[in-house]
């Protein structure tokens, strides 16, 4: 619990007042123990403990040890590292698991390390007694879908399915993220009949991503279907999904659609963040309304949310690419005295 809440001094602390009251100090202590110094990125310390496991007996470092401290490395893009944990535990004797690989696999398509990745799903492949679970179809699909290969996600969706892996939800939000992003919405809509004709149930994140899809897609209506959908699913609205209503509305110059998103705001409990805010600003100073979005700030201030930087720059750019240069300059003030 102190390793996740990244106080490894008081981890060190509670490990030593075991050891002085003469509690044994087992394997699984000693892993903590790194797991705390590891989650914080204390990663000489880490390895110290490591190396002191090898030398007492009973006390192996075993794959859970070795896939922790690999997924802190990967954590801080240490792949040099990882590949050292790797060799170390080839030469103590200790297999990777299932988690291992994933952790691996998810790390190297989230830096775009393609080869790195398929090499490592190759090595999985060939382990008898390790074999690739939906986690790892997820990160697979996640790392080829978010870098615009489609057909590669594809191939490798079908390949996991002959595999006998069965997608998830997150799978399916996966496939719907990809392919929204990338502008497929004919396949994005099979999805999502795939999804309701074997009864997956949506969750708020796909909501949100099917509906920020056909927003900015420019298709409103399909847009507020998807919206009405989700209140009679009595899936609560966040505010990825009202940023997405408003950036959308924004783009189709419809203000009075973006009053009747204040309206529902106001009689609903969804916190908003500055993110929300901006977007706002963004809006409004899309389509000319100036006094509308200068109002976003007290409106802001009465919520309790600060303007940040991206508020200012927003509107600057808004007033100076208008000609309105003396509201621009006002603004510079606010923008030096801003933290955010």
């Amino acid at each position: 619990m102190l390793g996740k809440c990244k106080q490894p001094e008081k981890a060190h602390t509670l490990f030593q007042a075991m050891i002085d009251e003469g509690c044994v100090v087992d394997h699984e202590a000693f892993t903590a123990l790194m797991s705390a110094y590891s989650r914080s990125a204390l990663f000489d310390e880490a390895f110290s403990i490591l190396e002191k496991m090898k030398k007492i007996p009973n006390c192996q470092p075993d794959v859970f040890t070795y896939s922790i401290l690999i997924k802190s490395c990967l954590q801080v893009c240490d792949f040099n590292k990882a590949q050292y944990l790797l060799s170390d535990m080839k030469m103590q004797g200790v297999i990777p698991n299932t988690i291992t690989y994933n952790t691996l696999i998810d790390a190297y398509g989230k830096a775009k390390k393609f080869t790195e990745m398929e090499s490592v799903l190759v090595h999985m492949l060939r382990q008898r007694d390790c074999q690739p679970d939906v986690w790892t179809m997820n990160s697979t699909l996640r790392a080829f879908g978010g870098s615009g290969q489609i057909e590669m996600m594809e191939k490798c969706y079908e390949k996991f399915q002959r595999a006998g892996i069965e997608p998830s939800i997150k799978t399916f939000n996966i496939l719907l993220d990809s392919y929204g992003k990338s502008g497929n919405y004919e396949k994005m809509s099979v999805v999502m009949q795939y999804m309701q004709k074997y009864h997956f149930s949506w969750t708020l994140i796909t909501y949100n991503i099917v509906i920020d899809a056909f927003g900015r897609a420019g298709d409103i209506k399909q847009m507020e279907f998807l919206f009405r959908l989700m209140q009679s699913e009595r899936i609560k609205p966040n505010c990825v999904t009202l940023c997405s209503l408003v950036r959308a509305y924004g783009n189709a110059g419809k203000a009075e659609k973006i009053a009747a998103v204040l309206r529902f705001v106001d009689n609903s409990d969804v916190m908003l963040d500055t993110v929300f805010f901006n977007c706002l600003v963004d809006a409004y100073g899309m389509m000319g309304c100036f006094s509308e979005m200068k109002g976003v700030i007290e409106m802001m201030k009465r919520r309790g949310c600060n303007p940040d930087k991206i508020t200012y720059r927003t509107m600057m750019k808004v007033y100076s690419m208008s000609g309105m240069n003396s509201h621009a300059r006002e603004l510079q003030k606010e923008l030096a005295n801003c933290r955010g």
